[in-house]
């Protein structure tokens, strides 16, 4: 007789599947795999910590997270995206339209995502104290883990507020861990952020594609920020160099942050690799030795690919316009999205409306088709090709004009309403923008909400589909500053956060029963 026993734990407890399949005798219970290498046994030396810290930017990297339902979970949760047409698929559409329970795969994808990253830096960090072959790259990497633990955190408790918070590995299907206290889980982010950023070193001593000081500075202040320590982020913020060979600066082209040929300018502080196989192949399984380095989001919303999602006419008409009274049409428009009658493919094809299958989109009262451009790789790529690549365009995530426009908040939210105007002009006078300095007529800057209003338009227009209004609208909703709620949809004590994933109730004993309200 054959008997399987599966044994699920849940995802904050790692999201092991344990099949076995034995036979009736006690005796084959009992058996060791000789072959297999425990932690214990690995993690001797600097090489191996480097190997385990490969893993968990692994992790991050993959389909669950930055390859895929990262973004989407983001950008599904703001209101710069539309759905592209019908071909949006049905977990995706309730993500966008707010019908979504805790089952939804795609909220179920980033939480699970998320923990295996945890569990990977926490394999590391346990292990971290036995190496001592190389005590400045085990410290480095180390450094490395926490920037990475913090930033799984940070999406985990901005978006589903209190989680189980781990910090040593799960060994055994019975740690579960409660709900953690906001204030707890915060705690430690800004702990871990703090850490790393003491032990990591600027651009020019690692690796690229690796974290550094500025790095963890950077989503420090987005923490910080987040927590409502404007001060402290402000700090931390200004840590982050501007000369020398670790210093960043704009650059003079916007679109250099969205292309493959310019990865790792002066402006990016810190970018997810991706690297293009050659072919179309692509592993949708998720997470094995041997897959594509590559990423589906040139794919997901590429306008003469699968276009399943568009820019909102909320984004397309934010971006200011000679024809709605701004003194300039705001170039960065034109950077961000394309539209009819575009060219691509380095000039030699031009985009028709045939090309862009699903809905059009209405911009100053004229209706025409209209489809993300940053990150796609059509502005070298034409049709036959294009329409399904999945490319190695790396995913910025963090880069300076974001740290100066979150400096402008934090001087406008500590009453310094002319220090942040200046940062909100640095932003607006890079070479290829060269906007009017505020204040304009449309946005004046004689008090603090008039320079609140400057820096959530400058925000989205500068930062527009680069996952980062999602948590931008969780702030500002809670400090008040919208008249409308941005999602449509929004339900007060609802919808400020996502519902804890049915799987994680049912496996969790110590969560089972502490859902998020209204769900």
């Amino acid at each position: 007789m054959k008997k399987k026993n599966l044994y699920i734990w849940s995802a904050s407890t790692i999201l092991l599947v344990m099949a076995t399949t034995y036979s009736c005798k006690k005796s084959d219970l009992d058996t060791t795999n000789v072959n297999a290498v425990t932690t214990d046994q690995y993690y001797k030396n600097a090489t191996e910590l480097t190997k385990g810290v490969n893993a968990v930017y692994k992790a991050v990297q993959s389909i669950n997270l930055v390859n895929r339902e990262w973004f989407f979970i983001h950008d599904l949760r703001s209101d710069e995206v539309s759905p592209g047409g019908s071909q949006l698929e049905v977990p995706r559409a309730q993500m966008l339209a707010g019908t979504f329970d805790p089952t939804n795969s795609v909220l179920n994808s980033v939480w699970n995502g998320w923990y295996t990253v945890i569990f990977r830096a926490n394999v590391v960090l346990d292990n971290a104290g036995k190496v001592t072959d190389d005590v400045a790259i085990r410290d480095r990497r180390v450094g490395e883990a926490k920037f990475l633990r913090a930033w799984a955190y940070f999406d985990l408790v901005s978006q589903w507020g209190a989680v189980p918070l781990h910090t040593t590995t799960i060994k055994s299907p019975n740690e579960f861990k409660p709900r953690a206290a906001v204030a707890d889980v915060y705690a430690q982010i800004i702990k871990d952020l703090q850490d790393a950023a003491a032990v990591l070193p600027g651009k020019s001593g690692t690796d690229k594609g690796r974290a550094t000081n500025a790095a963890a500075n950077a989503l420090l202040g987005r923490v910080l920020m987040q927590n409502g320590d404007y001060g402290g982020a402000k700090a931390a913020l200004l840590k982050i160099p501007t000369s020398g060979a670790d210093g960043y600066s704009l650059t003079a082209r916007f679109l250099d942050n969205f292309e493959e040929e310019t990865e790792f300018n002066s402006e990016s502080i810190f970018e997810m690799v991706y690297v293009d196989k050659g072919d179309n192949g692509f592993n949708w399984g998720g997470d094995s030795p041997t897959e594509a380095q590559s990423t589906v989001r040139n794919q997901e919303y590429n306008p003469v690919a699968w276009r399943n999602l568009i820019p909102s006419n909320k984004l397309l008409n934010e971006f200011e316009n000679t024809a709605t009274g701004a003194a300039k049409t705001d170039p960065r428009y034109k950077f961000s999205f394309y539209e009819t009658g575009d060219a691509y493919n380095n000039g030699a094809s031009v985009l028709l409306a045939s090309d862009q299958n699903g809905e059009s989109s209405t911009v100053n009262g004229v209706t025409k088709k209209v489809g993300f451009r940053k990150f796609m790789i059509i502005y070298k790529e034409g049709l036959p090709a294009a329409s399904f690549h999945p490319g190695g365009n790396n995913q910025r995530i963090l880069r300076y004009a974001e740290v100066l426009i979150n400096l402008a908040e934090c001087e406008n939210e500590l009453g310094n309403i002319g220090a942040a105007a200046s940062y909100l002009n640095m932003v607006r006078a890079r070479a290829s923008v060269a906007m009017p300095p505020y204040p304009t007529a449309q946005f004046r800057v004689a008090s603090k909400a008039d320079v609140t209003k400057a820096i959530m338009h400058e925000k989205m227009v500068e930062m527009a589909d680069e996952e980062v209004r999602n948590v931008d609208i969780v702030r500002w909703r809670k400090k008040g500053y919208f008249t409308t709620d941005p999602l449509s949809y929004f339900k007060a004590n609802r919808d400020e956060l996502l519902p804890i994933p049915t799987a994680e109730l049912d496996n969790n004993p110590e969560v089972n029963g502490h859902q998020n309200p209204g769900y």
